[in-house]
């Protein structure tokens, strides 16, 4: 299942680590963070609920940009 996200990040190279971190969390394939469109796209593996799943997801962006917010 894909899904695309209203993200709030400061500058590109903050998005480009939360995009490498957010493939690390459990129950994501893949993820894909643009900082011009404010949007974040992940790739949930099947079998995962994705509200715990995103939980995680903004849990690992908030270690590199404590200000973070993810809509989901």
């Amino acid at each position: 299942m894909t899904k695309t996200y209203k993200i709030e990040v400061d500058c590109a190279n903050c998005a480009n680590l939360m995009q490498v971190a957010s493939k690390k969390v459990d129950g994501v394939e893949n993820s894909s963070v643009n900082f011009m469109t404010q949007k974040m796209t992940l790739d949930f593996k099947d079998g995962y609920d994705e509200k715990s799943v995103m939980k995680k997801v903004l849990k690992a962006c908030r270690k590199i940009e404590p200000d973070c917010d993810i809509e989901f």
